[in-house]
């Protein structure tokens, strides 16, 4: 046998032994982790809601904001996206800077929940939580940390209600729906909604979560599960992919008929950022924006890509605004190492800049979970 061919051939056993290898090690891996943790940063439950909780974060700071920061967050994924992990945590930066943090738990509907709108949600469910919030803190103004849809559901918010908003932070939020940068946008504005919403009432996490695999499939259901096999012997990579498939996979259904008002009227109307939305038979007008105005977009975002996000400053009366942009992609925003080290920080300065009541010492949890139940 040539020389050239045997050294191929040795070469070939000892890749095909490194891989199997690697394979069993991974086996063995997979098979030692029974579940893996998210959510880690200790919070208490402090107002009940129907469905809904607000929960508010133990402080990690020796003294913590005067003016509490409220997080509103999307109705299609979970909000441990922003605690995903220790070290994968905005919220856990945001503790260490001082800030005083809520947020918001939508929990899960079911089909009793079919005729919620958005008047329950933003009139309904936030309003309530901020009222919680003020009376527990003093203060008559709060701040709002508005996450992708939670983003645009502050937006509506503090364009209804101004009194109530120090300082309004959106992350990641669509604002003017005109844009095809993205399909889901593409998608969005030829969605029979009318069709969907009557014929389910309440829109399963299923039927959503295909449609956000299908924006980017190579990516999201294939080459991901290449890159694991390539770790599979690295238990915290494994545990790493594993936090993420979670939360990927842990899809609340859609109320339907704030879904229909949701696609109808933004995505297939943009009424929103003509001031022409009505929620309540109130109009919202992006002008009684006047607080200041912190917008946070990715640049390579293909659920919400920067042309939906980016007119916001131009559509409020804020005099105070800024922006951060982020140089990644819709979830890196929350827990790629550049999210921990700047652009959470940035949030949280900016914030503690803009609270300068200052800081107040340590209240203690002791209050009473306040519960209400719509009949």
């Amino acid at each position: 046998m040539p020389v050239a061919m045997n050294f191929n051939l040795m070469k070939s056993l000892d890749e095909m032994m490194t891989v199997n290898r690697k394979l069993m090690d991974g086996l063995n891996t997979m098979l030692s982790i029974s579940d893996v943790d998210v959510a880690l940063t200790s919070k208490e439950l402090v107002y009940r809601e129907d469905k809904v909780s607000l929960y508010r974060y133990l402080p990690k700071a020796e003294k913590i904001s005067a003016v509490p920061t409220l997080i509103v967050y999307a109705l299609v994924n979970r909000q441990y996206m922003m605690d995903l992990q220790q070290d994968k945590s905005v919220i856990s930066r945001w503790l260490e800077l001082g800030l005083d943090v809520y947020i918001i738990d939508w929990g899960y509907p079911d089909r009793t929940d079919k005729y919620l709108t958005l008047e329950d949600y933003i009139d309904g469910y936030i309003n309530n939580a901020v009222d919680v919030i003020r009376q527990r803190s003093g203060q008559d103004k709060i701040n709002l940390i508005g996450v992708c849809q939670g983003g645009t559901f502050s937006v509506i918010y503090s364009a209804l209600y101004p009194e109530k908003v120090r300082n309004l932070v959106t992350m990641v939020a669509p604002v003017d729906f005109s844009t095809e940068d993205g399909l889901l946008f593409i998608w969005s504005k030829h969605m029979d909604v009318d069709s969907i919403v009557d014929a389910l009432g309440v829109v399963p996490g299923s039927f959503m979560n295909i449609g956000f695999l299908m924006l980017k499939p190579f990516q999201l259901m294939l080459d991901k599960y290449m890159g694991l096999l390539e770790n599979l012997d690295n238990p915290e990579v494994v545990k790493d992919f594993l936090r993420m498939e979670k939360w990927i996979f842990d899809s609340p259904a859609q109320a339907g008929e704030a879904f229909r008002k949701f696609i109808k009227d933004l995505f297939q109307e943009n009424l929103l950022i003509q001031n022409k939305l009505e929620l309540g038979g109130r109009i919202v007008n992006l002008k009684n924006i006047t607080m200041p105005l912190l917008n946070v977009f990715a640049e390579q975002d293909h659920l919400v890509p920067p042309a939906s996000s980016k007119p916001l400053n131009d559509a409020v009366a804020s005099t105070d605004k800024d922006t951060i942009s982020f140089p990644g992609g819709h979830i890196g925003i929350y827990v790629s190492s550049r999210s921990q080290a700047d652009v959470a920080p940035s949030i949280g300065r900016w914030l503690n800049e803009r609270s300068i009541d200052g800081a107040a010492p340590l209240r203690p949890h002791t209050a009473p979970v306040r519960k209400s139940v719509k009949t």
